[in-house]
């Protein structure tokens, strides 16, 4: 297809336009491509599972990379794994403030801003990030196991055997949706609302979710009006174990006001539904891809407790984090200037040759595989993390005990999306 080098650059605002743009460049030549007009935040690059060359070509020539030009406008990819943990663990000099554009490549609407604890720096970060932590604290993650493996257990149980089902939706998205659920205490016959607010949140220039930005809105809204009956329940009881009372009673979230509860439903759904569901779903493909390994964990169930980091790595389910330069910065030997936008690629940093043995393969084995980015790095370290992993264990523990093998028997189709790395479907079948 003979597409130009310099296309007009639609606005952010026009979806059809910016995706007919992002199918034009998706379609180029990569080695003919001059490396100052690589632009890696493309959706469609992610959707075809196509940007893995493009990354390599920017660690090995352009490691600090600017992109002048974008939907997105102007930003800086850093995509080595020593830089980008020079970024994440500066926040001095590298905000994730929401007011400065947030944590992702898109600026976030100027008259719909939603802060969010990830998107704000200390101290407020700091005190509202404590006051939901403990949800997460080694005790009580104690408590959930049995629960997470009575649920899991069930679910694998209801599975049709010798046929083809779509392991995204029976597996993955309804697990993580009844944990979500249970963080909330929100009422189960309701679950399937938390997946498709999850989807709406990131999703935002997704035709394939939302119309428009004012849809998008519409189902935050409605999203809100939910939970704000959860919270005016809550806040008229004794405190209890769940996400909602805790911000209700917290000392550092109870006066928020609707746009800032909003905004921190989002990351709680979203961080909670999104790692754990892809990397679900991408631990099935992994297997599969590599076949070595999946004879390697079957030999030997202790895999599992090293295996499901390196599955965390491996698929790396949120591609980037984007801070904001809060004064001049030099990296990698380039001038950062203050007000830039630096976008780290995780799924980049996670694939670098300099840090990672043999980066591009599933090694269910490897000596340290908590050596990865996904979870982020610094105070913005992924909350749930832990959490993540105990889903992850219990399921591939439940998984072993009943299946010799889950074949991926199609295609997998993937988000459109440069944030969310994941899945909408894998077809598989249980033998």
């Amino acid at each position: 297809m003979n597409v130009p080098a310099h296309p007009a650059i639609p606005s952010v605002h026009d979806t059809e336009a910016v995706q007919a743009y992002w199918r034009a460049r998706a379609d180029l030549d990569l080695a003919s491509l001059p490396v100052e007009e690589i632009d890696v935040a493309n959706p469609e690059l992610f959707r075809r599972d196509a940007h893995w060359p493009y990354f390599a070509r920017l660690r090995r020539e352009d490691p600090v990379h600017y992109c002048p030009a974008s939907p997105q406008g102007p930003y800086w990819s850093v995509t080595t794994y020593k830089d980008i943990m020079a970024v994440d663990t500066n926040h001095q000099v590298f905000s994730s403030d929401a007011r400065l554009g947030g944590i992702t490549i898109v600026d976030q609407l100027e008259d719909f801003p939603l802060p969010m604890f990830i998107a704000m720096d200390p101290p407020k970060h700091d005190v509202q990030r404590k006051t939901v932590s403990p949800i997460v604290a080694p005790d009580n993650l104690e408590r959930m196991a049995g629960l997470i493996r009575e649920r899991t257990a069930t679910v694998l149980d209801g599975l049709p055997r010798g046929e083809t089902f779509d392991w995204v939706d029976r597996v993955s998205i309804e697990l993580t949706t009844l944990m979500l659920a249970t963080l909330f205490d929100f009422p189960l016959a309701d679950r399937r609302k938390l997946t498709r607010w999850s989807d709406v949140a990131t999703g935002r220039n997704n035709r394939a979710i939302v119309a428009s930005d004012e849809e998008w809105r519409r189902e935050l809204l409605e999203c809100l009006a939910y939970f704000t009956e959860l919270w005016n329940a809550r806040v008229n009881e004794a405190p209890r174990p769940d996400l909602i009372s805790m911000m209700a009673h917290g000392e550092a979230t109870r006066g928020m006001d609707a746009r800032e509860y909003l905004g921190n439903l989002i990351l709680l759904i979203v961080g909670g539904n999104d790692t754990t569901r892809n990397s679900m779903t991408g631990g099935v493909l992994a297997l599969n891809l590599f076949p070595g390994e999946y004879d390697k964990l079957r030999a030997d169930h202790g895999l599992v407790a090293s295996m499901v980091p390196e599955i965390v790595r491996w698929q790396t389910p949120l591609a980037h984090m984007r801070r904001t330069a809060l004064a001049d910065a030099e990296l990698g030997e380039k001038k950062i200037a203050k007000g830039d936008k630096v976008v780290m690629w995780y799924v980049s940093g996670n694939r670098d040759e300099a840090a990672i043995e043999r980066p591009d393969e599933l090694v269910i084995d490897r000596a340290r595989p908590r050596q990865h980015l996904s979870f982020g790095f610094g105070i913005h370290r992924c909350v749930g993390n832990r959490l993540a992993e105990l889903q992850l264990a219990i399921l591939w523990e439940e998984i072993l005990k009943r299946f010799d093998r889950i074949e991926v028997v199609g295609e997998p189709e993937r988000v459109p999306s440069h944030f969310v790395k994941g899945y909408t479907k894998l077809p598989v079948r249980i033998h």
